[in-house]
Protein backbone atom coordinates (compact mmCIF):
# COMPACT_ATOMS: atom_id res chain seq x y z
CA UNK A 1 0.00 0.00 0.00
CA UNK A 2 2.77 2.68 1.26
CA UNK A 3 4.18 1.50 -2.28
CA UNK A 4 1.42 2.18 -4.06
CA UNK A 5 0.77 5.40 -2.34
CA UNK A 6 4.61 6.43 -3.47
CA UNK A 7 3.80 5.85 -7.46
CA UNK A 8 0.69 7.97 -7.21
CA UNK A 9 2.32 10.76 -5.76
CA UNK A 10 5.99 10.65 -8.30
CA UNK A 11 2.97 10.22 -11.47
CA UNK A 12 1.13 13.15 -10.03
CA UNK A 13 4.55 14.93 -9.44
CA UNK A 14 5.83 14.11 -13.21
CA UNK A 15 2.60 15.33 -14.62
CA UNK A 16 2.48 19.11 -13.01
CA UNK A 17 6.29 19.18 -13.37
CA UNK A 18 5.87 20.12 -17.31
CA UNK A 19 3.87 22.82 -16.55
CA UNK A 20 5.98 24.47 -13.84
CA UNK A 21 9.35 24.18 -16.14
CA UNK A 22 6.74 25.51 -19.52
CA UNK A 23 5.46 28.70 -16.84
CA UNK A 24 9.49 29.30 -15.85
CA UNK A 25 10.79 29.08 -19.55
CA UNK A 26 8.42 31.45 -20.48
CA UNK A 27 8.95 33.88 -17.88
CA UNK A 28 12.60 33.26 -18.46
CA UNK A 29 12.26 33.49 -22.39
CA UNK A 30 10.98 37.57 -21.78
CA UNK A 31 12.78 40.49 -21.72
CA UNK A 32 10.96 43.02 -19.83
CA UNK A 33 11.73 46.72 -21.43
CA UNK A 34 10.20 49.56 -19.28
CA UNK A 35 10.49 52.93 -20.76
CA UNK A 36 9.87 56.32 -18.98
CA UNK A 37 9.01 59.09 -20.45
CA UNK A 38 6.16 61.80 -20.50
CA UNK A 39 2.71 61.18 -22.06
CA UNK A 40 2.42 64.57 -22.61
CA UNK A 41 3.10 65.60 -26.60
CA UNK A 42 3.83 69.17 -25.56
CA UNK A 43 7.17 67.07 -25.11
CA UNK A 44 9.03 65.87 -28.40
CA UNK A 45 10.29 62.79 -27.31
CA UNK A 46 6.67 61.87 -25.75
CA UNK A 47 5.59 58.17 -25.40
CA UNK A 48 3.27 58.39 -28.04
CA UNK A 49 5.96 59.84 -30.14
CA UNK A 50 8.75 57.18 -29.56
CA UNK A 51 6.08 54.42 -29.34
CA UNK A 52 6.71 54.05 -33.27
CA UNK A 53 9.86 53.97 -33.40
CA UNK A 54 10.58 51.34 -30.51
CA UNK A 55 7.97 49.08 -32.56
CA UNK A 56 10.05 49.49 -35.51
CA UNK A 57 13.01 48.12 -33.86
CA UNK A 58 11.17 45.01 -32.75
CA UNK A 59 10.06 44.35 -35.50
CA UNK A 60 13.89 44.85 -36.74
CA UNK A 61 15.59 42.12 -33.85
CA UNK A 62 12.66 39.33 -35.03
CA UNK A 63 13.46 39.56 -38.36
CA UNK A 64 17.19 39.58 -37.84
CA UNK A 65 19.20 36.40 -36.47
CA UNK A 66 22.05 38.73 -35.02
CA UNK A 67 19.48 40.73 -32.59
CA UNK A 68 17.29 37.88 -32.17
CA UNK A 69 18.07 35.10 -28.77
CA UNK A 70 15.03 34.08 -28.94
CA UNK A 71 13.50 35.93 -26.43
CA UNK A 72 10.22 37.90 -26.74
CA UNK A 73 10.47 41.87 -25.73
CA UNK A 74 7.58 43.09 -23.30
CA UNK A 75 7.95 46.77 -23.33
CA UNK A 76 5.74 48.71 -20.89
CA UNK A 77 5.31 52.49 -21.06
CA UNK A 78 5.20 54.41 -17.76
CA UNK A 79 4.91 58.09 -17.54
CA UNK A 80 8.01 59.72 -15.93
CA UNK A 81 6.20 63.62 -16.60
CA UNK A 82 10.03 64.61 -16.40
CA UNK A 83 10.01 64.21 -12.91
CA UNK A 84 10.14 62.70 -9.87
CA UNK A 85 7.40 60.41 -11.50
CA UNK A 86 9.88 58.45 -13.50
CA UNK A 87 11.34 57.35 -9.93
CA UNK A 88 8.16 56.43 -8.26
CA UNK A 89 7.26 54.56 -11.66
CA UNK A 90 10.80 52.70 -11.80
CA UNK A 91 10.63 51.68 -7.83
CA UNK A 92 6.52 50.64 -7.63
CA UNK A 93 7.29 48.20 -11.33
CA UNK A 94 10.46 46.53 -9.62
CA UNK A 95 8.66 45.79 -6.33
CA UNK A 96 6.31 43.84 -8.67
CA UNK A 97 9.43 41.99 -10.91
CA UNK A 98 12.62 44.07 -11.51
CA UNK A 99 12.85 45.08 -15.33
CA UNK A 100 15.57 43.36 -17.69
CA UNK A 101 16.59 46.79 -19.35
CA UNK A 102 15.48 50.48 -19.26
CA UNK A 103 15.03 53.35 -22.09
CA UNK A 104 14.80 56.71 -20.58
CA UNK A 105 14.55 59.38 -18.79
CA UNK A 106 15.32 62.11 -21.19
CA UNK A 107 15.24 64.92 -18.85
CA UNK A 108 18.22 65.39 -16.51
CA UNK A 109 16.93 65.73 -13.01
CA UNK A 110 14.39 62.57 -13.34
CA UNK A 111 16.97 60.39 -14.98
CA UNK A 112 19.56 61.02 -12.20
CA UNK A 113 17.73 59.58 -9.59
CA UNK A 114 16.45 56.18 -12.06
CA UNK A 115 20.24 55.90 -13.59
CA UNK A 116 21.65 55.07 -9.46
CA UNK A 117 18.95 53.08 -8.52
CA UNK A 118 19.78 51.16 -12.13
CA UNK A 119 23.20 50.92 -11.73
CA UNK A 120 22.99 50.16 -7.93
CA UNK A 121 20.28 47.17 -8.64
CA UNK A 122 22.49 45.87 -11.92
CA UNK A 123 20.06 46.85 -14.51
CA UNK A 124 21.06 48.23 -17.68
CA UNK A 125 19.23 51.76 -19.02
CA UNK A 126 20.25 53.40 -21.96
CA UNK A 127 18.67 57.06 -23.02
CA UNK A 128 18.33 59.53 -25.83
CA UNK A 129 18.39 62.38 -23.39
CA UNK A 130 20.49 62.97 -19.89
CA UNK A 131 23.13 65.08 -22.21
CA UNK A 132 24.36 67.03 -19.25
CA UNK A 133 28.43 66.59 -18.58
CA UNK A 134 27.98 65.64 -14.95
CA UNK A 135 26.57 62.34 -16.43
CA UNK A 136 30.07 61.82 -18.33
CA UNK A 137 31.62 60.49 -14.92
CA UNK A 138 29.82 57.02 -14.61
CA UNK A 139 32.20 54.89 -11.95
CA UNK A 140 30.47 56.76 -9.13
CA UNK A 141 26.54 56.78 -9.36
CA UNK A 142 26.34 56.10 -13.10
CA UNK A 143 27.94 52.83 -13.85
CA UNK A 144 25.14 51.13 -16.15
CA UNK A 145 24.23 54.09 -17.95
CA UNK A 146 24.74 54.20 -21.94
CA UNK A 147 24.00 57.36 -23.91
CA UNK A 148 22.79 56.80 -27.67
CA UNK A 149 22.48 60.41 -28.26
CA UNK A 150 25.72 63.08 -28.60
CA UNK A 151 26.23 64.39 -24.97
CA UNK A 152 26.13 68.33 -25.00
CA UNK A 153 30.23 68.13 -24.22
CA UNK A 154 30.46 66.37 -27.34
CA UNK A 155 28.55 69.17 -29.48
CA UNK A 156 30.88 71.23 -27.82
CA UNK A 157 34.21 69.86 -29.08
CA UNK A 158 32.42 69.87 -32.43
CA UNK A 159 31.55 73.33 -32.03
CA UNK A 160 35.53 73.98 -30.93
CA UNK A 161 36.64 72.48 -34.37
CA UNK A 162 33.95 75.06 -36.17
CA UNK A 163 35.61 77.74 -34.26
CA UNK A 164 39.55 76.55 -35.07
CA UNK A 165 39.03 77.18 -38.90
CA UNK A 166 37.49 81.01 -38.12
CA UNK A 167 39.15 84.00 -37.89
CA UNK A 168 37.18 85.41 -34.85
CA UNK A 169 38.29 85.18 -31.62
CA UNK A 170 35.10 86.38 -29.14
CA UNK A 171 32.25 84.11 -29.47
CA UNK A 172 28.42 85.24 -28.93
CA UNK A 173 26.24 82.63 -27.51
CA UNK A 174 22.52 83.21 -27.63
CA UNK A 175 19.93 80.21 -26.57
CA UNK A 176 16.17 80.31 -25.80
CA UNK A 177 14.25 78.25 -22.46
CA UNK A 178 11.54 76.24 -23.35
CA UNK A 179 9.29 74.09 -21.53
CA UNK A 180 11.37 71.21 -22.69
CA UNK A 181 14.41 72.52 -20.55
CA UNK A 182 16.70 71.52 -22.85
CA UNK A 183 16.72 74.64 -25.90
CA UNK A 184 19.44 76.48 -23.58
CA UNK A 185 21.19 73.32 -22.56
CA UNK A 186 23.66 73.25 -26.12
CA UNK A 187 24.94 75.85 -24.85
CA UNK A 188 26.76 74.34 -21.89
CA UNK A 189 28.74 72.65 -24.56
CA UNK A 190 30.14 75.46 -26.13
CA UNK A 191 31.93 76.40 -22.65
CA UNK A 192 35.00 74.40 -23.96
CA UNK A 193 35.24 77.13 -26.15
CA UNK A 194 36.45 79.36 -23.24
CA UNK A 195 39.59 76.97 -22.77
CA UNK A 196 40.82 77.29 -26.68
CA UNK A 197 41.19 81.10 -26.12
CA UNK A 198 37.82 82.27 -27.26
CA UNK A 199 35.92 85.21 -25.31
CA UNK A 200 32.69 84.14 -24.88
CA UNK A 201 29.16 86.28 -23.93
CA UNK A 202 25.99 84.33 -23.38
CA UNK A 203 22.35 85.68 -23.36
CA UNK A 204 19.14 83.76 -22.62
CA UNK A 205 15.78 84.66 -23.23
CA UNK A 206 12.75 83.24 -22.39
CA UNK A 207 10.06 81.73 -24.05
CA UNK A 208 7.48 83.41 -21.39
CA UNK A 209 8.10 86.69 -23.10
CA UNK A 210 8.91 88.65 -26.32
CA UNK A 211 12.47 88.51 -27.05
CA UNK A 212 14.21 91.51 -27.07
CA UNK A 213 15.53 91.83 -30.89
CA UNK A 214 17.66 95.10 -30.22
CA UNK A 215 19.15 94.20 -27.18
CA UNK A 216 20.08 90.64 -29.19
CA UNK A 217 21.63 92.77 -31.84
CA UNK A 218 23.33 94.94 -29.43
CA UNK A 219 24.69 92.02 -27.60
CA UNK A 220 26.06 90.82 -30.97
CA UNK A 221 27.94 94.02 -32.16
CA UNK A 222 29.68 93.91 -28.73
CA UNK A 223 30.63 90.76 -29.72
CA UNK A 224 32.10 91.22 -33.24
CA UNK A 225 32.72 88.05 -33.81
CA UNK A 226 31.08 84.29 -33.96
CA UNK A 227 27.26 83.83 -33.26
CA UNK A 228 25.96 80.84 -32.13
CA UNK A 229 22.05 80.41 -31.81
CA UNK A 230 19.93 78.22 -30.65
CA UNK A 231 15.95 78.79 -30.38
CA UNK A 232 12.56 78.32 -31.99
CA UNK A 233 12.61 78.63 -36.03
CA UNK A 234 10.93 81.72 -36.23
CA UNK A 235 13.06 83.59 -33.47
CA UNK A 236 16.08 82.83 -35.69
CA UNK A 237 14.35 84.26 -38.39
CA UNK A 238 13.44 87.73 -36.61
CA UNK A 239 17.41 87.88 -35.53
CA UNK A 240 18.66 87.12 -38.92
CA UNK A 241 16.34 89.63 -40.49
CA UNK A 242 17.28 92.36 -38.07
CA UNK A 243 20.79 91.42 -38.39
CA UNK A 244 20.82 91.70 -42.41
CA UNK A 245 18.69 95.14 -41.96
CA UNK A 246 22.16 96.32 -40.17
CA UNK A 247 24.65 95.01 -42.47
CA UNK A 248 25.76 92.31 -40.44
CA UNK A 249 25.40 89.58 -42.96
CA UNK A 250 28.10 90.67 -45.48
CA UNK A 251 30.64 88.39 -43.77
CA UNK A 252 31.99 90.52 -40.57
CA UNK A 253 30.31 88.14 -38.28
CA UNK A 254 29.31 84.60 -38.48
CA UNK A 255 26.04 83.18 -38.05
CA UNK A 256 25.90 79.62 -36.63
CA UNK A 257 22.18 77.93 -35.60
CA UNK A 258 22.20 74.99 -33.36
CA UNK A 259 19.35 72.69 -34.53
CA UNK A 260 20.63 69.90 -32.46
CA UNK A 261 17.39 67.80 -31.60
CA UNK A 262 16.42 67.50 -35.71
CA UNK A 263 13.14 69.36 -34.53
CA UNK A 264 11.66 72.65 -36.30
CA UNK A 265 10.82 73.96 -33.05
CA UNK A 266 14.71 74.51 -32.65
CA UNK A 267 15.64 76.19 -36.28
CA UNK A 268 15.46 74.05 -39.01
CA UNK A 269 17.11 77.13 -41.58
CA UNK A 270 13.91 77.63 -43.40
CA UNK A 271 13.47 81.33 -44.51
CA UNK A 272 10.00 81.16 -46.16
CA UNK A 273 7.06 82.10 -44.46
CA UNK A 274 5.44 83.06 -47.16
CA UNK A 275 5.22 87.08 -46.34
CA UNK A 276 5.72 89.79 -47.66
CA UNK A 277 9.56 89.25 -45.56
CA UNK A 278 10.58 86.31 -47.65
CA UNK A 279 13.28 87.80 -50.61
CA UNK A 280 15.02 90.09 -46.90
CA UNK A 281 15.18 86.68 -45.73
CA UNK A 282 16.49 84.71 -47.88
CA UNK A 283 19.77 87.33 -48.52
CA UNK A 284 20.12 87.03 -44.81
CA UNK A 285 19.93 83.55 -44.32
CA UNK A 286 22.70 83.31 -46.86
CA UNK A 287 25.07 83.86 -43.96
CA UNK A 288 23.58 81.20 -41.95
CA UNK A 289 24.99 78.15 -41.34
CA UNK A 290 22.90 75.73 -39.19
CA UNK A 291 24.33 72.38 -37.76
CA UNK A 292 22.44 69.48 -37.48
CA UNK A 293 23.21 66.18 -36.61
CA UNK A 294 24.08 63.91 -40.02
CA UNK A 295 21.74 63.93 -42.46
CA UNK A 296 21.09 60.36 -43.95
CA UNK A 297 20.70 59.25 -47.13
CA UNK A 298 20.00 55.48 -45.95
CA UNK A 299 16.77 53.96 -47.74
CA UNK A 300 15.58 52.49 -44.91
CA UNK A 301 16.10 55.84 -42.74
CA UNK A 302 13.33 57.01 -45.19
CA UNK A 303 10.92 53.88 -44.79
CA UNK A 304 11.52 54.46 -40.83
CA UNK A 305 10.34 58.51 -41.24
CA UNK A 306 7.54 57.32 -42.95
CA UNK A 307 6.08 54.47 -41.54
CA UNK A 308 6.99 56.81 -38.12
CA UNK A 309 4.79 59.24 -38.98
CA UNK A 310 2.28 57.49 -40.15
CA UNK A 311 1.75 56.07 -37.06
CA UNK A 312 1.66 59.50 -35.53
CA UNK A 313 -0.37 60.89 -37.84
CA UNK A 314 -3.14 57.65 -37.08
CA UNK A 315 -3.01 58.44 -33.13
CA UNK A 316 -3.40 62.60 -34.12
CA UNK A 317 -0.35 63.94 -32.94
CA UNK A 318 0.20 66.85 -35.04
CA UNK A 319 1.95 69.81 -34.75
CA UNK A 320 5.07 71.18 -35.99
CA UNK A 321 7.47 68.85 -33.85
CA UNK A 322 6.51 65.89 -35.17
CA UNK A 323 9.61 65.22 -37.69
CA UNK A 324 12.08 62.70 -36.97
CA UNK A 325 14.34 64.04 -34.43
CA UNK A 326 17.28 62.59 -32.29
CA UNK A 327 15.05 61.44 -29.68
CA UNK A 328 12.37 58.79 -31.64
CA UNK A 329 16.14 58.09 -33.82
CA UNK A 330 17.97 57.63 -30.45
CA UNK A 331 15.42 55.12 -28.75
CA UNK A 332 15.51 52.98 -31.89
CA UNK A 333 19.23 52.43 -32.10
CA UNK A 334 19.07 51.69 -28.23
CA UNK A 335 16.75 48.58 -28.02
CA UNK A 336 18.70 47.75 -31.26
CA UNK A 337 22.08 48.14 -29.17
CA UNK A 338 20.97 45.94 -26.34
CA UNK A 339 19.57 43.45 -28.42
CA UNK A 340 23.31 43.20 -29.79
CA UNK A 341 25.01 42.88 -26.88
CA UNK A 342 22.83 40.70 -25.04
CA UNK A 343 22.76 38.03 -28.11
CA UNK A 344 27.03 38.31 -27.52
CA UNK A 345 26.32 37.92 -23.61
CA UNK A 346 24.08 34.94 -24.30
CA UNK A 347 26.92 33.64 -26.30
CA UNK A 348 29.44 33.74 -24.05
CA UNK A 349 27.71 32.32 -20.83
CA UNK A 350 25.93 34.35 -19.25
CA UNK A 351 22.54 35.48 -18.99
CA UNK A 352 20.42 38.29 -19.44
CA UNK A 353 20.66 39.26 -15.67
CA UNK A 354 24.30 40.15 -15.50
CA UNK A 355 23.60 43.69 -16.41
CA UNK A 356 27.16 44.48 -16.17
CA UNK A 357 28.37 41.82 -18.39
CA UNK A 358 25.57 43.69 -21.01
CA UNK A 359 27.03 47.26 -20.47
CA UNK A 360 30.54 46.38 -21.34
CA UNK A 361 29.01 44.87 -24.42
CA UNK A 362 27.46 47.88 -25.31
CA UNK A 363 30.42 50.59 -24.98
CA UNK A 364 33.49 50.88 -27.11
CA UNK A 365 31.66 49.45 -30.40
CA UNK A 366 30.24 50.59 -33.49
CA UNK A 367 27.06 49.50 -35.30
CA UNK A 368 24.81 50.34 -37.55
CA UNK A 369 22.02 52.37 -36.16
CA UNK A 370 18.69 53.36 -38.65
CA UNK A 371 20.51 56.63 -39.65
CA UNK A 372 23.72 55.30 -40.22
CA UNK A 373 26.87 53.97 -37.88
CA UNK A 374 26.47 54.95 -34.45
CA UNK A 375 29.70 54.78 -32.57
CA UNK A 376 29.86 54.47 -28.32
CA UNK A 377 33.26 55.52 -26.91
CA UNK A 378 34.75 53.20 -24.11
CA UNK A 379 32.72 55.31 -21.72
CA UNK A 380 29.15 54.70 -22.88
CA UNK A 381 28.92 58.02 -24.32
CA UNK A 382 27.93 58.46 -28.18
CA UNK A 383 30.74 59.50 -30.59
CA UNK A 384 28.12 62.42 -32.56
CA UNK A 385 28.35 62.94 -36.43
CA UNK A 386 26.89 66.77 -37.21
CA UNK A 387 26.26 68.05 -40.27
CA UNK A 388 26.62 72.03 -41.56
CA UNK A 389 23.66 73.32 -44.36
CA UNK A 390 23.89 76.57 -46.11
CA UNK A 391 22.16 77.86 -48.46
CA UNK A 392 24.31 77.03 -51.54
CA UNK A 393 22.03 78.90 -54.24
CA UNK A 394 21.74 82.56 -53.47
CA UNK A 395 18.76 82.91 -55.68
CA UNK A 396 16.90 79.71 -54.89
CA UNK A 397 17.81 79.71 -51.08
CA UNK A 398 17.79 76.03 -50.99
CA UNK A 399 20.12 74.43 -48.78
CA UNK A 400 22.64 71.55 -49.11
CA UNK A 401 25.18 69.95 -46.51
CA UNK A 402 28.53 72.09 -46.68
CA UNK A 403 30.42 70.10 -44.46
CA UNK A 404 30.37 66.85 -41.81
CA UNK A 405 31.87 66.34 -38.71
CA UNK A 406 32.77 62.95 -37.61
CA UNK A 407 33.16 62.25 -33.38
CA UNK A 408 34.91 58.79 -33.75
CA UNK A 409 38.17 60.40 -35.79
CA UNK A 410 37.35 64.44 -34.57
CA UNK A 411 37.73 65.18 -38.89
CA UNK A 412 36.01 68.39 -40.06
CA UNK A 413 35.49 67.28 -43.56
CA UNK A 414 34.59 70.37 -46.10
CA UNK A 415 31.98 68.84 -49.11
CA UNK A 416 34.00 69.28 -52.48
CA UNK A 417 32.88 72.40 -54.46
CA UNK A 418 32.75 74.39 -51.49
CA UNK A 419 34.58 76.87 -50.27
CA UNK A 420 36.18 77.59 -47.34
CA UNK A 421 35.61 81.13 -47.50
CA UNK A 422 32.28 80.43 -45.97
CA UNK A 423 33.35 79.45 -42.55
CA UNK A 424 35.94 82.05 -42.49
CA UNK A 425 35.12 85.44 -40.74
CA UNK A 426 35.81 88.71 -42.57
CA UNK A 427 37.65 91.26 -39.94
CA UNK A 428 35.95 93.91 -39.79
CA UNK A 429 37.04 97.13 -42.25
CA UNK A 430 34.41 99.28 -40.18
CA UNK A 431 34.71 100.49 -36.33
CA UNK A 432 31.71 102.63 -35.97
CA UNK A 433 29.76 98.84 -36.32
CA UNK A 434 31.46 97.80 -33.69
CA UNK A 435 30.17 100.20 -31.40
CA UNK A 436 26.60 99.91 -32.53
CA UNK A 437 26.51 103.15 -34.82
CA UNK A 438 24.30 101.15 -37.26
CA UNK A 439 23.65 104.54 -38.90
CA UNK A 440 26.69 105.57 -40.50
CA UNK A 441 27.79 103.54 -43.99
CA UNK A 442 30.46 101.47 -44.66
CA UNK A 443 33.80 103.44 -45.91
CA UNK A 444 34.00 103.63 -49.32
CA UNK A 445 37.45 105.49 -49.82
CA UNK A 446 40.82 104.05 -51.22
CA UNK A 447 43.22 105.68 -48.43
CA UNK A 448 43.66 103.90 -45.68
CA UNK A 449 40.87 103.39 -42.72
CA UNK A 450 40.75 104.21 -39.45
CA UNK A 451 41.20 100.49 -38.44
CA UNK A 452 44.69 100.62 -40.41
CA UNK A 453 46.14 103.64 -39.62
CA UNK A 454 44.98 102.63 -35.83
CA UNK A 455 46.68 98.84 -36.56
CA UNK A 456 49.99 100.65 -37.91
CA UNK A 457 50.50 103.42 -35.15
CA UNK A 458 49.52 100.75 -31.95
CA UNK A 459 52.53 98.37 -34.34
CA UNK A 460 54.77 101.20 -34.46
CA UNK A 461 54.58 101.82 -30.05
CA UNK A 462 54.77 98.13 -29.87
CA UNK A 463 57.70 97.76 -31.98
CA UNK A 464 59.38 100.67 -30.60
CA UNK A 465 59.06 99.46 -26.87
CA UNK A 466 59.92 95.95 -27.70
CA UNK A 467 64.01 97.85 -29.24
CA UNK A 468 63.73 99.69 -25.64
CA UNK A 469 63.01 96.62 -24.27
CA UNK A 470 65.84 94.33 -25.34
CA UNK A 471 68.19 98.09 -25.09
CA UNK A 472 67.89 98.38 -21.61
CA UNK A 473 68.00 94.83 -20.74
CA UNK A 474 71.18 94.35 -22.89
CA UNK A 475 72.95 97.01 -20.97
CA UNK A 476 71.91 95.50 -17.69
CA UNK A 477 73.00 91.95 -18.52
CA UNK A 478 76.29 93.15 -19.67
CA UNK A 479 76.31 95.07 -16.21
CA UNK A 480 75.84 92.69 -14.51
CA UNK A 481 78.35 90.03 -15.88
CA UNK A 482 80.74 92.32 -15.54
CA UNK A 483 80.27 92.80 -12.10
CA UNK A 484 79.90 89.53 -11.62
CA UNK A 485 83.49 88.50 -13.35
CA UNK A 486 84.78 90.97 -11.06
CA UNK A 487 83.43 89.30 -7.66
CA UNK A 488 84.57 85.79 -9.07
CA UNK A 489 88.26 87.36 -9.90
CA UNK A 490 87.90 89.17 -6.63
CA UNK A 491 87.04 85.84 -4.69
CA UNK A 492 90.00 83.51 -6.92
CA UNK A 493 92.71 85.71 -5.38
CA UNK A 494 90.68 85.64 -1.93
CA UNK A 495 91.07 81.79 -2.11
CA UNK A 496 94.78 82.14 -4.00
CA UNK A 497 95.63 84.15 -0.81
CA UNK A 498 94.19 81.46 2.02
CA UNK A 499 96.21 78.35 0.23
CA UNK A 500 99.49 80.08 0.50
CA UNK A 501 99.08 81.47 4.11
CA UNK A 502 97.87 77.87 4.58
CA UNK A 503 100.62 76.22 2.89
CA UNK A 504 103.36 78.94 4.72
CA UNK A 505 101.70 78.21 7.97
CA UNK A 506 102.18 73.89 7.46
CA UNK A 507 106.19 74.85 6.69
CA UNK A 508 106.65 76.89 9.41
CA UNK A 509 105.23 74.00 12.15
CA UNK A 510 107.03 71.48 10.49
Amino acid sequence: MPCLLFLCCTCVWLLVLPVKISALSNEDSDIDVLVLLPEENSYIFSIPRVRPAIDYALKSINSNESLNSGFNFKVHYNNSNCGNQALFSFVERSFQKKPDVVLGPVCEYAAAQVVRMASYWNIPILSAGALASGFGTKKAEYTHLTRVSPAYSKMGKRSGRCLNISLGRRLFSSTRRTKNGTASSPSRGLRCARSRGYHTMTLAFDLRHPMEIEEIIKSIQESDGIVVMCAASNDIRDIMLAAHRRRMTNGDYIFFNIELFNSTSYGNGSWKRGDKNDAEAKQAYAALKTVTLLRSVKPEFERFSMEVNRSLQKQGVSGEDDSINMFIEGFHDALLLYALALHEVLKNGYSKKDGDKIVQHMWNRTFEGIAGQVSIDENGDRDGDFSVIAITDPEAGTHKVVANFYGKNQSFEVQPNVKIDMFIQRLPHDENRVHGNRDTPPCKSCGLGESAVTGIVVGALLGTALLLAFYFFRKNYRITIERRIQTEECDIGKHRQLREDSIRSNFSAA
